[in-house]
């Protein structure tokens, strides 16, 4: 049941013990072994009642001079869990950190008063921590502290590590006369041989700063300065211990150093306006001194990574950190890695036959979920998951109606917008870019919507729905087109709302800018009645879907969640103190998200990463990210509600159920589910800011909640920072829609964006991330049309991404597809911090029945045949905002964070 006290033999720790004994006291008692549950007996010095000096009305005579008074003394004991990590290069310390254990210099723990005496400092109340127990999981160490009757509350605690190892203390419990006192700490502590600073926790109970108890004061303001750095005594680049947040842009993507071709410019600042990152303090490249150098882990300051249970859950840290290794082991059984899929079936046999594996020594059992099965005889055949999409309905991915449909119930709801002008019309320049205005006429549309209604009709009665990826787009069309196997156009898609709900295609637009060479070449494909008809009809939705794909993983994805969250973790960290309401509000939120981050950096934005290798932008990716960035995101439009009306699927509405708003197309999936938790988001957020603000002044006047916000403005998203839509923090309500808004990214957003993934995506026919090949009527050659008339289904799979590329993106996608096992779910659990207040925590219990409402009313949705975009033969249920879900690939399940 429990692990050995050390993995040297008992000979080399006594011998250690020997070399040690002028450091160590030398009671026999203390070389006989721990017993589980009990305590040593160790010797402690008589520390019975003491002298202190104290100041009050009564002990001070009439001269003016302080006497001294005996003072009794209470014994409290205080409770410590923690886990231990392996610092590299250290894994020999592990025998004297067991000798530390057995003579009680674990941790040194000192006791922080609330409460001041009049004109003195308290003397300090410590002891050392002594090991209790410990098993596969925790370590449980206990103190005893001899504390004079009247020092007064305990709010604060200070540690230091006497091993040579650093340690996660998960949690600190002292037993008061008054009561127990909790510390829920979650932090890694390094060994005083690395940082000798005593490390500050503070207890559950929140303080905003001008009501924090005056001798904590001071400790606030030094644990902020703690992470800004300031109190920094090195240079050069940040250590794995060190706990720093600071800004930089992305200026790591590129490796110049390694490659010229691996070149990128900077994105961040006034070419390539973009979020910040977490900075790392790393050199220059030799190459180009603009960018920073790349070797090893990215540093994440160290509260900000995986606790030892996740790390040991989480397969995706040791995969991701692998990914340059696993993924050739995929390549070895290609002959040439632009070689597109031969047949359908040979796609299917992913799934049922398996690929072989090539190499001995592979890396991908260590994600299981992507392998069905390894059979006994032939060790080296992996074999994928089938998609939930495959497994419902294996041919729906070809339909009209799914392709539809996924716009309202798909991994990406985010793009699909109301026509509100006609004739469509490109903004771009025509001087540059040719002829702005569409193809798709009254005269096609009318002739698709078979006499319903006239375009005017619909355009009145708001039924006719875009994909626009037109404008964006055509800027980068001649560029994408000169990288090596792969093209682009620019595309509009045009549905019509249905009389029962769903959507229906009405027309494709594919245009190609001029250029120095060719004239403007554009055309428009519908829906066809003959073969040729429908097979360009069915290529057109290939380049259609790619394009949507790669927007959803660089926009709606990573830029707008992961991206955009990442200064608001930085703020947080700098400018609100661990003990304010505010930063433990949106703790959960933040959770493993800067690691995550940082693994993206180094393994799939990176250059020549998974995100330029297997999608369409290739080494544009992140310029594309940042035009976007620049030319549509705004803070005050990332909630749920203003999100939806700006794209023109909601109208305010103060009757309507939830949101305040009401939809423009009733069966909309994402939307129905999300506006449900962001009301109940929204409502638990205003229970609790309303808690701690009862008046309006306290938020103008709380000095860290405005640095905070003046910071995410000003450097986190600096490139921004004199647009006029910001928000203002003046008021509750104020406070709550900011809040709100991002904790709404962090969850339901990022839940909607991201689980659904290998569901969909998986089958990479529904969701190709790149087109290789042109449209065969884009000034085609005799060989083009030939090909295209006698084998239409071959130029369809090579305009697929080559089986490399369609493998390797279907293992990441399963990695980002996956909860952990210790996955923390909205309202599943509260944080210590809100049960410790009576008020907040039945504010909590409130939002916990909310979120229990939202999966009853998703389930009963679901058997709902009347809403077609959710329910019906062979349909995959909308259950990416349902949210607690089990561990693994599930489709369901919305954490607090963005942790994957």
């Amino acid at each position: 049941m429990f692990c050995q006290e050390s993995s040297f033999s008992s000979l080399q720790t006594l011998n250690i013990a020997k070399s040690l004994s002028s450091m160590l006291p030398k009671p026999s008692a203390l070389i006989k072994p721990i017993s589980a549950g009990h305590r040593d007996k160790l010797r402690r010095s008589n520390l019975g009642e003491r002298c202190k000096v104290k100041a009050s009305r009564s002990n001070i005579d009439q001269k003016c001079q302080i006497v001294k008074q005996t003072v009794k003394k209470i014994r409290v004991k205080g409770y410590i869990t923690a886990q231990e990590e392996l610092l590299e290069g250290l894994s020999w310390s592990r025998g004297l950190d067991d000798i530390a254990d057995i003579a009680g210099r674990s941790l040194l723990v000192e006791l922080i008063s609330s409460e001041a005496d009049l004109g003195t400092e308290k003397d300090p109340v410590t002891d050392y921590a002594q090991r209790l127990w410990f098993n596969a999981r925790d370590v449980k160490y206990e103190c005893v502290f001899d504390m004079p009757e009247d020092f007064g509350t305990v709010e604060a605690i200070k540690i230091q590590n006497q091993h040579h190892r650093e340690m996660f203390i998960k949690e600190v419990e002292l037993e008061l006369p008054s009561g127990y006192v909790k510390f829920t700490c979650e932090s890694w502590i390094a060994p005083k041989s690395i940082d000798p600073t005593n490390r500050i926790f503070f207890s559950n109970k929140s303080y905003l700063p001008s009501q924090t108890p005056e001798p904590l004061k001071q400790l606030r303001k030094e644990e902020l300065e703690t992470l800004q750095g300031k109190n920094r005594d090195r240079v050069g680049e940040f250590a794995t211990f060190e706990r720093i947040f600071d800004y930089d842009v992305y200026n790591d993507i590129g490796d110049p150093d390694n490659d010229p071709k691996l070149a990128r410019p900077v994105i961040g600042g006034l070419s390539h306006p973009y979020p910040r990152r977490c900075k790392t303090g790393r050199k220059p490249c030799d190459t180009d001194p603009s960018s920073e150098k790349r070797y090893g882990d990215f540093y994440v300051p160290r509260d900000a990574k995986f606790s030892t249970a996740k790390c040991n859950a989480f397969k995706g840290k040791a995969f991701m950190a692998s990914l340059p290794s696993v993924l050739p082991q995929m390549e070895c059984f290609l002959l040439d890695p632009s070689l597109p899929f031969p047949h359908f079936k040979s796609i299917e046999d992913l799934y049922e036959v398996g690929i072989p594996d090539c190499k001995k020594d592979c890396h991908l059992p260590m994600i299981p979920r992507l392998i069905k099965a390894v059979t006994e005889v032939q060790d080296n055949i992996l074999q994928f998951h089938p998609p939930i999409l495959l497994n419902k309905d294996r041919f729906s991915w070809i339909r009209d109606d799914e392709f539809a449909r996924q716009t309202l119930a798909g991994i990406n709801p985010y793009s699909i917008q109301l026509v509100t002008e006609w004739p469509l019309k490109s903004k771009l320049d025509p001087a540059v870019y040719g002829d702005p205005n569409s193809l798709i006429t009254w005269e096609v549309v009318e002739k698709e919507i078979r006499g319903n209604m006239s375009v005017y009709e619909a355009l009145k009665k708001k039924r006719l729905f875009m994909l626009d990826y037109h404008d964006l787009l055509l800027p980068y069309v001649n560029k994408v087109r000169e990288l090596d196997d792969t093209t682009l156009y620019a595309s509009r898609t045009l549905f019509f709302l249905s009389d029962d709900g769903t959507l229906r295609p009405v027309a494709i637009e594919l245009t190609r800018p001029q250029n120095v060479n060719k004239p403007q070449w554009k055309k428009v494909f519908t829906p066809g009645y003959d073969a040729t008809s429908c097979w360009l009809w069915n290529l057109a939705k290939a380049h259609v879907v790619s394009h949507d794909a790669g927007y959803h993983q660089l926009i709606s994805h990573w830029l707008r969640t992961h991206c955009c969250m990442e200064p608001y973790i930085i703020a947080a960290n700098r400018q609100l103190s661990a003990m304010h309401p505010i930063y433990r509000l949106l703790h959960p939120h933040f959770r493993y998200t800067m690691e995550i981050n940082a693994r993206a950096r180094q393994s799939l934005i990176n250059a020549g990463g998974i995100i330029e290798t297997c999608f369409w932008p290739g080494k544009y990716s992140l310029e594309l990210s940042s035009d976007v960035y620049d030319k549509l995101w705004r803070f005050d439009m990332e909630g749920l509600p203003a999100d939806l009306i700006r794209r023109g699927l909601a109208v305010e509405d103060e009757t309507a159920e939830y949101g305040g708003v009401r939809l423009t197309i009733p069966d909309y999936p994402f939307a129905n589910d999300g506006l449900m938790l962001w009301d109940a988001l929204k409502e638990w957020v205003t229970n609790y800011v309303n808690h701690y603000y009862p008046d309006a002044r306290l938020i103008i006047l709380d000095n860290e909640l405005q640095e905070w916000w003046s910071e995410v403005r000003n450097i986190g998203h600096g490139d921004k920072k004199d647009e006029p839509w910001w928000p203002v923090l003046k008021t509750q309500d104020d406070l709550i829609d900011v809040v709100t808004t991002i904790a709404w990214v962090a969850s339901g957003h990022h839940a909607a964006v991201n689980f659904g993934q290998y569901g969909y995506g998986g089958y990479f026919p529904n969701r190709p991330t790149t087109a290789r090949r042109k449209m065969p009527v884009e000034e085609p050659t005799q060989e083009e049309l030939k090909e295209f008339y006698e084998e239409p289904e071959k130029v369809l799979l090579k305009t697929f991404p080559s089986q490399k590329q369609a493998t390797q993106v279907m293992v990441i996608l399963d990695l980002l597809s996956t909860h952990s096992p210790d996955e923390e779910y909205v309202g599943e659990k509260p944080e210590a911090s809100w049960v410790n207040d009576p008020v907040v925590y039945a504010a909590y219990e409130r939002f916990k029945y909310r979120i229990q409402c939202l999966e009853r009313v998703i389930d009963e949705k679901n058997v709902n045949v009347d809403l077609k975009n959710r329910a019906g033969a062979g349909v995959v249920k909308y259950e990416l905002l349902k949210p607690i879900s089990e561990p693994g690939v599930t489709g369901m399940g919305v954490p607090y964070s963005i942790s994957i």
